[in-house]
């Protein structure tokens, strides 16, 4: 099967290489597409160098499946014609909430894909992909009622520049010098930002809306969720706080066993000393990792829950392929 990635020498491109060699996949030809400056790099893939093509005039019916991982105005311009030829599996957000093209995990709601009619499949957002596949198996059983989540998300998240602004500043704060942000609303080094993407009329931001309104089209439109989404100088590997409230009693018990059945889901949850996941270990793991799993006693069937995953494979990359590989072996059916 020929495969295309657009965006190949970005964040989410070369991790999803990264992807697709540790998973072994069989593949025929693998095109690595990316912007005019960036053609004619060549990237090491098994064993050997590709040279990087240009988008602008790269041929889609050469390939199978497009890996889309160069953001919503590079996805808003050439998916669709792309989506002529092959088919298209977009990370950006550009095609997230439209009703024809559906949105998927496929631990959570992999059924979806018999309804593709446009020849394009999103991933979500990287916060909300870790949060659904925690979630679905809760709600299976229990039924959730409303949600509030609390974020707090890597600098990686934002792309390569964030990363690097990120060292950039924490060592011009070291050395007491002087810091303007360039890629941030304020300086991020040894500091907290509750601000991601544009403020709404309503005063959320467009990252708090996509975790409210992209975990109701991929799990259950009758769960109300809100959200506060926050920055951290973290390289990789978002984190979250989720409270829950169920329709029906549970048992913590019953929570942990269902979480640690699930695929794609780690409990690590003791109370001690870290007995807990922390964004630096769940970098490079595939993993969801949930812990601080305790009941909340101020409400009727309350849970808290602690949710790290590693945002550029959970998030993003390993997404992606996993809805490839699930295509596969259900022999394209949503095409």
């Amino acid at each position: 099967m020929n495969i295309a990635i657009v965006g190949a020498t970005g964040n989410v491109g070369r991790k999803t290489l990264e992807v697709l060699e540790k998973k072994g996949l069989t593949l025929g030809n693998l095109y690595l597409v990316a912007s005019s400056k960036s053609a004619g790099k060549k990237i090491h893939f098994q064993g050997k160098d590709i040279v990087v093509s240009e988008l602008e005039n790269f041929d889609f019916s050469k390939v199978k499946i497009a890996f889309f991982a160069a953001g919503g105005k590079i996805s808003e311009k050439f998916a669709e014609k792309a989506a002529k030829h092959c088919l298209v599996i977009d990370n950006s957000s550009f095609f997230r909430m439209d009703p024809d093209v559906p949105l998927i995990v496929p631990q959570v709601n992999s059924d979806a894909l018999n309804n593709v009619k446009k020849n394009i499949i999103a991933n979500p957002n990287c916060s909300t992909a870790q949060l659904v596949i925690a979630l679905k198996p809760l709600h299976d059983l229990f039924v959730i009622k409303r949600i509030v989540v609390s974020t707090y998300q890597s600098v990686s998240g934002a792309g390569k520049a964030s990363m690097d602004e990120l060292i950039k500043q924490t060592k011009l704060a070291l050395d007491g010098k002087d810091i303007k942000s360039e890629n941030f609303t304020k300086p991020i080094a040894f500091n907290a930002i509750p601000h991601i993407d544009v403020f709404s009329e309503d005063g959320y931001t467009k990252e708090e809306l996509k975790m409210r309104n992209e975990t109701k089209k991929i799990l259950d439109d009758k769960i109300d969720l809100t959200a506060t989404c926050v920055r951290l100088p973290i390289s990789v590997s978002h984190s979250e706080s989720v409270n829950i409230q169920f329709e029906k009693n549970f048992s913590l018990e019953q929570i942990k066993k269902a979480l640690n059945s699930f695929d794609g889901c780690k409990v690590i949850d003791e109370r001690i000393d870290g007995g807990y996941s922390t964004p630096l270990e769940a970098e490079g793991k595939d993993e969801t990792f949930i812990s601080r799993i305790r009941e909340d006693k101020t409400i009727k069937n309350g849970l808290n829950l602690w949710i790290v995953s590693d945002n550029l494979l959970r998030g993003a990359a390993l997404n992606a392929v996993e809805i490839a590989e699930t295509l596969i072996k259900n022999n394209f059916y949503g095409k």
